[in-house]
């Protein structure tokens, strides 16, 4: 059965509002609830603190006061959502564990989300940031084991490997080399504009998180090693953002922006296995129906066009976290020594990406190899790992020079 949120009112502002009470919402308990539940809280987390940013920036760079307003009233709920969701988030849980949550997510939802994309070069463009997440999660779950002497399995209980990526000492290029070829907003797949719009989202959550936790960390191992990923993801969002059409009006953004959430909501509301996190979601959408309405009238009185233009009759298929080991595996075997040169891809470094590694790879202090060199110091020899069945395309990545 289809579901346009366009034609679904939705809950009203003026009933959307709640107590302390109702936000005081009771988190997860880590060692129960499914892995791909935390999944869903990180991404919806990362989704209502893009509609947020983007809500505040759209009104500094608007002068109309009635609108402003507006803006300020939904904003206002999509704090309350916001608080809801990353509250569900258990305070058991210690940084790095939650570090190598998000992890997961980008892995497991950049690889669906490729999966499903219509356009080529976009699915190119999900699939290089695809490895570098995947590395970092390897990074970190071998800083998790030194650290807290804990196996990084507990957390994403199988469901996604963890093993080399791209090394994330070869994800340093130059800035002019993160930027991507923006889609052509009049002839976009509407899927491909949620695509994008979600992972960038995503990453941009990553890169806050990071941004604040690192210098939290006591060790210098770790503080170094979230220096440098940190360093990585804000080229990765500088990746993802520059997909988007620079020419789409603030109010087709604001549109696909709630569209998007109405989106993700009714997604995750179609695999939630737990009733209590389900209900979440289902209300979540009913209160995002109700800001796609006013944004859509927005659209109609200010840009003179209707939302229906720009967006799909029906919400596409519902985005799924699931496992993506051969997917990832596939990528791994035929992408690996990939790196960008302008807006493209190219498996031989060149002058722009080779200075850049010189500049900041110095010899004998390369944090992200450098945990991975601690953690054989401390485990005769060996390296965490988490791999399934099957055969591996890739060998065990070294530390060269």
């Amino acid at each position: 059965m289809t579901f346009n949120p366009l034609d679904h009112k939705g809950i009203p502002l003026d009933g959307q509002l709640r107590n302390w009470r109702e936000l005081d919402v009771e988190p997860i308990d880590p060692d129960k609830a499914d892995p791909y539940t935390r999944c869903r809280i990180i991404t919806m987390n990362g989704i209502e603190t893009e509609a947020i940013l983007f809500s505040h920036n759209f009104s500094r760079h608007c002068p109309d006061p009635e609108v402003r307003r507006k803006l300020a009233e939904v904003r206002y709920f999509e704090q309350q959502q916001q608080k809801v969701v990353n509250w569900l988030l258990p305070g058991l849980n210690s940084v790095l564990e939650t570090t190598i949550a998000y992890e997961q997510v980008a892995v497991d939802l950049t690889s669906w989300v490729a999966r499903m994309e219509p356009d080529p070069y976009l699915t190119q463009c999900y699939r290089f940031g695809l490895l570098e997440d995947f590395d970092h999660l390897y990074r970190y779950a071998n800083l998790y084991e030194i650290i807290e002497h804990r196996k990084a399995e507990k957390i994403v209980d199988g469901l996604t490997e963890i093993m080399p990526g791209r090394p994330t000492r070869l994800h340093h290029r130059h800035p002019v080399d993160n930027l991507r070829t923006p889609y052509d907003r009049g002839t976009v797949d509407p899927l491909s504009k949620l695509h994008a719009l979600t992972i960038m989202s995503a990453e941009q959550q990553t890169m806050n998180y990071y941004m604040n936790v690192g210098p939290l960390a006591i060790e210098p191992i770790a503080r170094r090693l979230y220096q440098e990923i940190a360093m990585v993801e804000e080229e990765h969002v500088t990746h993802y953002e520059s997909l988007v059409d620079q020419g789409e009006s603030w109010w087709e953004q604001l549109v696909t922006h709630e569209y998007n959430e109405c989106y993700l909501y009714h997604s995750f509301m179609q695999t939630e296995p737990d009733p209590r996190i389900k209900a979440i979601w289902e209300l979540h959408l009913n209160m995002e129906l109700g800001h796609l309405q006013i944004a859509a009238d927005l659209m109609r009185r200010h840009d003179g066009r209707d939302p229906a233009e720009i967006l799909a009759p029906a919400l596409p298929a519902p985005v799924t976290f699931e496992p993506n080991k051969e997917y990832v595996r596939e990528a791994l075997a035929t992408e690996i020594d990939l790196t960008t040169l302008g807006e493209g891809f190219v498996a031989e470094a060149h002058e722009r990406f080779t200075k850049m590694q010189e500049a900041l790879n110095g010899p004998g202090y390369i944090p992200s190899e450098d945990v991975i060199d601690a953690h054989r110091e401390h485990f005769d020899g060996d390296e965490y790992r988490l791999e399934t069945e099957g055969e591996h395309p890739t060998p065990a990545l070294r530390r060269q020079g």
